[in-house]
């Protein structure tokens, strides 16, 4: 299979190529896009029935078409799903990409054949991209891992409906599928852990160049690999592994374990992938921020964080946008999404080209007290508390403790699962809290006024937070751990199971 880096060399060269141009070009592109997305939205159900069939420029647009989630989507999909043509966008859906959200329950997000190359195009051009920035052409040449949905689709209304991961399955080229591991077979199978065991015997003795896959389910493939195979560490079972693919989580909370379990140091790309569209991914190595995919049938549109639960946000196209501020975002798509809340934050590191880091959910925060804690603070403490006690954590939440038991003041609760334990519990909680404090500032009002008093650890077995994801079937795949909760929904299933 040497041949294969030789033939993808020239096509990588020129994707490498267009990336950067795309870069430059991104504000230029973005109004062409919407021009072209305009045109179509006069098509739709939507627009009509709403008397919006004559916008034309995006004043107006911002104006008149309100900011949705998918709540507000849900009867237009209902319809689709009744078999109506012509709703969100020109005829119907190619797939639906089936997926669950914390408040919607299962939740189906168009893909029709305009906005399927945006998933699976963005892709291949990261991955390539990579390989003519780094001169890895030779991943080609061994064997990729993609754990991914199952490719066998279900249907809704008449259109074939799965997992994103599994549907892009479809779509890998013949060139790729040689590659491609685990097999057809394997993806198939839904129960996490059988398939975690599949998927060891199928690669344990190939010759694995890349992995793809969110932290936490990687990580757990490593440590079943080790145990099954006996080695120290992966790198002396894949000793051509180049390349680590990841995205849906930060990656921080995991890369110290993740890079003691691999041994020698190998490369890292981050993506921003979504079931509503393929947002961003990393183009420098090494890591500077992920590139905002600005030309790819997406218009993106940005609202300050502390903003989008208003009646009428602040909404700013991307010319308009500042570093440094949190940001929601709303995405325009050729998928038929309009003006769709994604649900996620941003933050923009640089305009030239425009990069940005990925801060949190919309739903992930802990303001049950006005603190307006989110997901980038709460990670940033435990990483500066663990690398100054030296343990290592596997998973953790946090979640708000309003009426605690003894009748004192409420606090925030960790609940923290650790690779190795600290000595004490109660110095992890202090240095934890101080740290919090110093990036937040409502936080630290709350505890100066003693509103609300230190917060509390809870130390977890090893594994509570695997079979907490397994009984609320949500193991593998996707599915991620929410880093903080302004309820105690999570926080309860985690006591119960312990």
């Amino acid at each position: 299979m040497a041949f294969k880096k030789h033939i993808i060399k020239p096509f990588a060269l020129r994707t490498s190529r267009l990336v950067k141009r795309n870069a430059q070009n991104a504000l230029e592109d973005q109004e062409q896009i919407f021009r072209e997305l305009i045109t179509k939205f006069r098509q739709t159900a939507l627009a009509r029935e709403q008397g919006l069939e004559g916008i034309e420029h995006y004043d107006s647009y911002r104006q008149r078409v309100p900011v949705r989630d998918y709540e507000a989507f849900r009867p237009y999909l209902d319809r689709i799903i009744e078999g109506e043509k012509n709703v969100l966008w020109p005829g119907r859906p190619k797939y639906f990409a089936k997926t669950s959200g914390t408040t919607s329950g299962v939740k189906y997000i168009p893909l029709t054949r305009e906005s399927i190359p945006n998933h699976f195009g963005t892709a291949r051009n990261t991955l390539v991209h990579y390989a003519a920035s780094r001169n890895r052409f030779d991943i080609f040449d061994g064997k990729m891992i993609f754990l991914s949905g199952s490719p066998e689709l279900e249907e809704k209304g008449g259109i074939p409906t799965g997992r994103l991961s599994g549907i892009v399955n479809h779509f890998v080229p013949s060139w790729l599928r040689s590659n491609q591991l685990p097999s057809y077979e394997t993806n198939c199978i839904e129960d996490w852990d059988q398939k975690l065991e599949q998927v060891i015997l199928e690669t344990s003795q190939q010759d694995m160049r890349l992995i793809s896959g969110i932290p936490p389910w990687v990580q757990m493939y490593y440590e079943r690999l080790l145990e099954y195979t006996g080695k120290s560490t992966v790198a002396e079972i894949f000793q051509n592994y180049k390349v680590f693919v990841y995205g849906g989580v930060n990656y921080e909370p995991y890369s110290k374990t993740l890079e003691k379990l691999v041994g020698p140091k190998i490369d890292t790309i981050e993506t921003y992938p979504a079931s509503e569209g393929f947002v961003a991914f990393q183009d420098t190595f090494p890591h500077s921020g992920l590139l905002l995919n600005t030309r790819s049938g997406i218009f993106f549109e940005f609202i300050p964080a502390d903003e989008i639960f208003d009646a009428n946000p602040t909404r700013l196209k991307l010319s308009e946008i500042d570093v440094g501020i949190n940001y929601a975002i709303a995405i325009t798509s050729n998928a038929g999404l309009w003006a769709y809340n994604l649900g996620d934050t941003v933050e923009f590191i640089s305009i030239n080209p425009y990069r940005l880091r990925v801060s949190g959910r919309i739903s992930h925060f802990i303001s049950a007290f006005g603190e307006h804690v989110i997901a980038k603070e709460v990670e940033r403490a435990m990483m500066e508390v663990i690398s100054r006690i030296g343990c290592r954590v596997i998973e953790f939440t946090v979640a708000p403790q309003v009426n605690p038991k003894d009748g004192g003041a409420p606090f925030h609760e960790w609940f923290i699962e650790f690779e190795n334990p600290p000595q004490s519990i109660e110095k992890v909680g202090k240095m934890l809290d101080e740290t919090l404090q110093s990036y937040n500032i409502y936080y630290k009002d709350l505890r100066d006024g003693n509103i609300l008093r230190s917060a509390n650890v809870r130390s977890l077995r090893k594994g509570t937070f695997h079979d907490v994801m397994k009984a609320d079937g949500k193991l593998g795949g996707q599915n991620k751990v929410p880093r903080l909760s302004n309820d105690r929904m999570l926080a309860d299933k985690i006591e119960n199971i312990t």
